[in-house]
């Protein structure tokens, strides 16, 4: 799940992405595009059940559901309007608004931080402290350093000591082959994948070491949609948060409507990837902002130099009836 966090391109992206249609007959549904933050996979399950279950239908929503064609697609596919729906990660929202895109979250997708420093020998490295003096792997994106400092630090290691060289995202395979120490990566996708390869790591979640439980992944509009069609947005967030309740209640019907919308996915890892959500009460809670845990992440990632500034939670997030 690559985050969309190269904002500086300047060039916008064309593309045939289908928006809002303007003169509808009476009775007709309004359609929307969403665009996810990268290919289908368990994260986004309660979006694909919600399709399937006709969810969006009942909310009066024909809802196109559309891959990036690069990590940087959504806040300028929102902002040109050619999409009115976004899925981001939550830093990656703020890096963006600090860009000058007005962007809102108005719901969240995931509950708790994905994001995690795995460490290839559990044996050696048995608390965060230990990767001092080692090599560990980042994809180069701000909030991996964020991340990697919290967690270290607050096992009350020095994030200095620590020695980084940039992967890109192949955590896996730089585990795998002894190259690092440790990585940054997501325990919910690489960390699963690790497991099942039968290669021993440890997880540590960046949640359990200086970060708030912040949702890692948000659905987004633009304030210019959220305020020119309030209906639009409250009936997307309404049927989203459909299907995440019952992704959370019913993980095997939420996994067969991800397989059919996608029959290139491979079942057992998304078994296991969704297994690992639910385990760790992701999907808690759907729809429901923790407004205390959005001002506690708005200072962590200005305090770990994601942005330069907390971001002003009252904007970032909307507070929907």
């Amino acid at each position: 799940m690559k985050r969309v966090a190269a904002l500086l391109a300047t060039v916008l992206i064309t593309t045939t992405l289908v928006a809002c249609g303007d003169g509808a007959e009476p009775g007709a549904l309004n359609r929307a595009t969403l665009v996810l933050d990268f290919q289908p996979n368990a994260v986004h399950a309660g979006i694909y059940t919600a399709l399937s279950r006709g969810y969006y239908r009942d909310a009066g929503i024909e809802l196109d559901v559309q891959q990036p064609s690069a990590s940087t697609d959504a806040p300028k596919l929102l902002e040109a309007g050619k999409v009115q729906f976004a899925i981001l990660d939550i830093h990656d929202l703020a890096i963006a608004r600090e860009l000058g895109f007005d962007l809102v979250a108005v719901t969240p997708i995931v509950q708790r931080p994905l994001a995690s420093v795995i460490a290839g020998d559990p044996d050696s490295i048995t608390r965060p402290r230990d990767l001092e003096g080692g090599t560990v792997g980042v994809t180069g994106l701000p909030s991996d350093d964020a991340v990697l400092d919290s967690v270290v630090s607050a096992d009350g290691g020095d994030p200095a000591q620590v020695h980084r060289v940039t992967i890109g995202f192949n955590a896996v395979a730089a585990l795998a082959a002894g190259r690092v120490d440790a990585t940054t990566a997501f325990w919910n996708a690489e960390g699963v994948t690790l497991k099942r390869e039968g290669i021993a790591t440890r997880t540590f979640r960046v949640d359990d070491f200086g970060a708030p439980r912040y949702p890692e992944l948000v659905l987004v509009t633009t304030r210019e949609t959220l305020q020119g069609d309030p209906d639009l947005v409250n009936a997307v967030v309404q049927a989203t948060t459909r299907g995440y309740a019952l992704a959370a209640r019913q993980p095997k019907q939420a996994l067969a409507d991800l397989l059919a919308a996608d029959p290139s996915l491979q079942q057992a890892d998304q078994a296991a990837e969704l297994g690992a959500l639910n385990a760790a009460s992701a999907f808690r809670a759907p729809g429901e902002f923790d407004w205390a845990v959005l001002r506690h992440w708005a200072r962590w990632d200005a305090e770990h130099g994601i942005v330069k500034r907390p971001p002003d939670v009252g904007r970032t997030f909307a507070r929907l009836p």
